[in-house]
């Protein structure tokens, strides 16, 4: 089976290319389903159901999506197993910019909308810059320099991925990201792999329930800002 981590921000438009690129998939022959990871809520399920797409659901809630990610993806490649499933695909939202949810030797897939701006790209981490595809959404929508400027931050940001426009209404591009899921190398057990970068720190009082502001509550993995202090003048 075939595993694949798609990744981007929220509302760029990752499920909608998923469901396109999958039935695609699935008229060839093979069979695909999703694994989607979230925070506190999904209705994406339900478009994958009625496109005919077999998916679980994992919301993390009260820990870092990060970390339940890392903690249920192996499971996540069993049931996918268990199902009979080609390709599974991985979707997760980075709400922060910051996730890593990518794995060595696992195709690993960012999508980004054209519309959040040229400096966007370099302010996205891990999941970005160590990506092996990129997809650019909503193209459509702004003029061919504008995708143009945005593909080539794109590719200051990770001058090794590949980068495909596609549009999740229409479907263009669908077919060149769903032979890159096809040609992907089949996906053993995850036990002893490796993430392609750590997750973020998670050791701190407020990991682990606390709510009061202050230095005395404040312990363990804590960075703070050196602010300035302005010259007064004589």
């Amino acid at each position: 089976m075939r595993l694949i981590t798609v990744a981007g921000p929220p509302s760029v438009g990752k499920t909608s290319v998923i469901v396109r690129a999958l039935r695609h998939l699935i008229a060839g022959g093979l069979r695909a389903g999703v694994i989607k990871f979230d925070a506190l809520d999904t209705a994406d399920d339900a478009l994958y159901r009625r496109a005919g797409i077999p998916v679980a659901v994992g919301l993390s809630h009260g820990i870092c999506p990060d970390h339940f990610f890392v903690s249920n993806i192996d499971d996540a490649r069993a049931w996918g197993q268990s199902q009979g499933l080609d390709a599974l695909v991985s979707e997760s939202a980075g709400l922060c910019n910051r996730c890593s949810p990518h794995i060595r030797e696992v195709l690993a897939v960012c999508v980004v909308d054209v519309l959040s701006g040229v400096q966007t790209p370099r302010k996205i981490g891990p999941m970005l810059r160590l990506a092996d595809l990129v997809l650019i959404t909503k193209g459509d929508i702004v003029s061919q320099a504008e995708r143009e400027v945005f593909a080539y931050h794109v590719a200051l940001a990770n001058p090794r991925a590949a980068v495909l426009f596609v549009n999740g209404i229409t479907g263009q591009g669908s077919v060149a990201f769903a032979n890159r899921i096809r040609h992907a190398g089949d996906t053993g057990a995850l036990e002893g792999r490796r993430l392609r970068f750590p997750m973020p720190s998670a050791v701190c009082p407020y990991c682990v329930g606390e709510t009061c502001i202050g230095v005395d509550h404040q312990r363990g993995h804590v960075r703070k800002i050196a602010f300035e202090t302005p010259e007064v003048p004589p």
